[in-house]
């Protein structure tokens, strides 16, 4: 199939990408580089470009005669989606109408999109269900909800076909090394702790340890970004027109901070000294996907469970490129 990843040199679609291309698809990436790295996909398959750009969008979807979509292009930092919302908004909602608007007049009718379990906000029920309710508690969940919203439009009134995978906490990096997780600003956890494995910063913050969990500290479902991909790559096989599937991806096992920062002291030989500071407003006690959904719809099953080989495979990456992929 030929498949077209907006956003594709960033972290999930730079690893999508690659086991795209590995799968035997016809892969191109486009992306602005804003946030994404052109050095994490090979150089013949990149084309440079903004979501706004309804003309070079459509002009690419002709030219390489492109079929399916994979959508991941968004802005994506929870705190500044709370500051300067505008940017979210016109990034992440406009700019998607201007995706999906270029796929019907290019006949392109498959699209698989980057969701969030943020747009269920603070849960009733853990572990979370696609029956939960989406009631997001920043700019950044509601940009995710407004998109699935228009997919769904689009699919009754236009005949699209597509997929929302709500993500929980992507996580890891490839399993030969080459391609990783390189953040500008990092606000991910397991990829600050390995910087204080690396020397890079002095402690990682603990933001509360006094929440409804074993330890005290929040617990998040991390899974690895090889396992998001692959069932990126499942969807697209299942997509049908005018229709949409919303599908969690999770493990469905929870690792709180302390345990993520004790597996990151096992596997570097690190002490990582850690320091508990204020909780931040927002953060619920758990958040752990049910993902049977997307086991059975998908034939899908994640291949890394638990935190210890997630962090072996972020480290053996963090160790061999200490600036990302500016080194």
């Amino acid at each position: 199939m030929n498949v077209l990843l907006t956003g594709g040199a960033g972290y999930v679609g730079s690893h999508a990408a690659k086991m795209l291309l590995a799968a035997g698809h016809t892969t191109w990436v486009y992306d602005n580089l804003s946030y994404g790295h052109r050095q994490a996909v090979p150089e013949d398959r990149f084309i440079e470009g903004d979501l706004m750009d309804g003309a070079r969008l459509a002009a690419a979807f002709r030219d390489y005669k492109i079929e399916a979509v994979m959508h991941f292009a968004a802005f994506a930092y929870v705190g500044e989606s709370v500051t300067d919302p505008g940017k979210y908004y016109q990034n992440n909602v406009v700019g998607t109408l201007s995706l999906l608007d270029s796929m019907r007049a290019t006949g392109v009718e498959k699209i698989v999109f980057s969701s969030t379990c943020a747009t269920y906000g603070v849960p009733e029920v853990v572990p979370i269900t696609e029956a939960e309710k989406q009631a997001p508690i920043n700019p950044y969940g509601y940009t995710k909800l407004v998109i699935e919203r228009a997919m769904a439009d689009y699919a009754a009134a236009y005949g699209l076909g597509y997929a929302a995978l709500r993500y929980f906490n992507a996580s890891g990096a490839a399993a030969d090394g080459s391609i990783g997780e390189d953040h500008q600003p990092e606000t991910h956890l397991i990829p600050l702790v390995l910087d204080v494995a690396l020397g890079k910063r002095d402690e990682i913050k603990i933001f509360g340890d006094d929440y409804d969990t074993p330890d005290g500290t929040c617990i998040r479902d991390y899974i690895h970004v090889d396992d998001l991909a692959t069932a990126h790559i499942a969807a697209l096989e299942k997509i049908k027109s005018g229709e949409g599937l919303l599908l969690n991806l999770g493990t469905g096992e929870g690792a709180s901070v302390l345990e993520v920062i004790n597996a990151c002291r096992k596997v570097t030989g690190k002490e990582i000294p850690a320091r508990v500071v204020e909780r931040r407003a927002g953060d619920p006690d758990r958040l752990v996907a049910d993902a049977s959904l997307a086991r059975k719809t998908l034939d899908w099953q994640p291949k890394h469970v638990g935190i210890k080989p997630i962090v072996e495979s972020a480290w053996a990456w963090h160790r061999d490129h200490p600036e990302g992929f500016g080194k």
